[in-house]
């Protein structure tokens, strides 16, 4: 095992994607670094800063293949310097004095941020597309179970029927509002930093900002008002927005896995022959993936008090928040990644048992449907009365387990305003939904400009 789980070759795929691991590779941060380098090369080309020739030659050696990463790793290790070492070897493979124009009034954390954001980008747009697919598998069961009555529950106890549906759309309003949320951060996380050694820029003059409106261009990125070296505000609001997020799927995968449990199993995560619950319970059918999508969310719930504390950071430079954000940011987004797709696999497979849900509806013996009877009361006893007149009847059939309709007959008074087919109508849940029904609908409108794609299966 690897001394982190995204490392290890045997769990990796249960905290992260082959899709998130790329875009934090060292390869591929090495390569970012490396295309911004040669981005500014070729904007200050372009602005007569360096010679054409050699921004050309720059941009023909910056390709992460043709670098040592080994070799690189351990100039880091003998420079404690993370982009020296790069600059170094770009040197190396450049002809004639080219390398000598290479990071031209840059420093080390316009690069390092620069890249840091595009790797942002590249994963926010598979974690967009990914909430949406997550949506889509939500709508459906929204819709498909819009009138699959079921018991609603308030403090962990029976409360009044719903539909699997409404509660599906709550999901899927949630989802929708962080697919807002998603959208509303780009603007102020997908900026780029060029701002030289403490953010004036003095190194290039006054072509400071032509380069740097040249080199966001050059990588479609946001242009910084101002240099953001220890204003990380932005990473601490996308640390919150993916915890926000995360903590969504694992609100509907801890519900999930507690409607599966025994007495309720009312829903139940996709099982398929081969999966085993148990090394020494056979019959066992666990839900290790909504347990895992829960793990998931509280770890990333948990990281981003780590992003709101990168904010506290010293003067124009702190390299301390910055090696807080490479430990966590990578696998904040990776753990995000994962638990995405595990809950598109969930919603998409999701076995719902109407039947079970009938079932559980009567498992009081119709105390479900307290309310619709108190209020029908209170029209002939006022409410409060009718309230403490069904209270007492329900409590008395609760420790009794008694049928609630038998109280009602019984009772002096209520016996004589209730008929029999009126009780029944009463206790009937599948006439008591409410507004579920169009609540959905409000859901499934909206959720139109969201839906599309499609995910691959995510391991269990």
């Amino acid at each position: 095992m690897g001394s982190y789980v995204i490392d290890s070759e045997l769990f990796r795929d249960q905290f992260s994607t082959e899709f998130s691991r790329r875009i934090f590779s060292d390869e591929n941060t090495v390569q970012k670094w490396l295309d911004i380098e040669a981005a500014l090369a070729r904007v200050q080309g372009r602005l007569g800063i360096i010679p054409a020739e050699a921004a050309t030659e720059i941009e023909r050696v910056a390709r992460v293949e043709f670098l040592d990463l080994a070799s690189m790793k351990r100039e880091m290790d003998r420079t404690s310097h993370p982009i020296v070492p790069l600059l170094r070897a770009i040197q190396a493979l450049c002809s004639g004095n080219a390398g000598e124009y290479v990071h031209w009034g840059a420093t080390t954390q316009d690069i390092m941020d620069t890249g840091t954001v595009m790797q942002i980008r590249e994963v926010l747009d598979g974690i967009e597309e990914g909430m949406k697919i997550v949506l889509d598998h939500v709508c459906t069961l929204a819709d498909r179970h819009r009138a699959t009555v079921m018991a609603g529950r308030s403090h962990g106890q029976q409360a009044l029927p719903i539909t699997f549906g409404f509660k599906a759309a709550g999901w899927a309003a949630e989802i929708q509002r962080s697919l807002d949320r998603l959208q509303q951060m780009r603007p102020r996380v997908l900026i780029g930093q060029f701002s030289g050694a403490v953010g004036t820029l003095a190194a290039l003059g006054d072509q400071g900002d032509a380069v740097q409106r040249g080199l966001m261009e050059e990588l479609g990125l946001n242009l910084p008002v101002i240099t953001w070296h220890t204003s990380r505000d932005s990473i601490a609001e996308l640390m919150c927005t993916l915890a926000i997020a995360a903590s969504t799927l694992g609100k509907m995968a801890h519900e999930v896995y507690s409607l599966q449990k025994t007495e309720f199993a009312e829903l139940e995560e996709p099982f398929s022959p081969g999966k085993v619950g148990s090394s020494t319970m056979p019959h066992k059918r666990n839900p290790p993936a909504c347990e895992g999508i829960v793990a998931l969310a509280r770890v990333v719930r948990a990281s981003a008090g780590l992003g709101i504390e990168t904010m506290l950071a010293d003067h124009e430079r702190d390299k301390i928040v910055l090696q807080m954000e490479r430990e966590f940011l990578g696998r904040t987004c990776c753990m995000v990644d994962a638990a995405i797709r595990k809950t598109a696999a969930v919603m998409r497979g999701l076995t719902v048992r109407p039947d079970n849900m009938r079932r559980n509806l009567n498992i009081q013996k119709g105390l479900l449907m307290s309310e619709p009877i108190m209020f029908a009361l209170s029209g002939r006893f006022g409410k409060q009365e009718a309230h403490e007149m069904v209270y007492e009847l329900c409590m008395t059939a609760f420790e009794q387990g008694t049928p609630l309709k038998d109280a009602l007959l019984a009772h002096p008074l209520i016996g004589q305003q209730l008929q029999p087919a009126e009780i029944d109508s009463m206790l009937d849940p599948n006439g008591y939904t409410g507004m579920a029904g169009v609540f959905v609908d409000r859901v499934l409108e909206r959720a139109s400009v969201h839906r599309t794609g499609s995910l691959p299966q995510a391991a269990g």
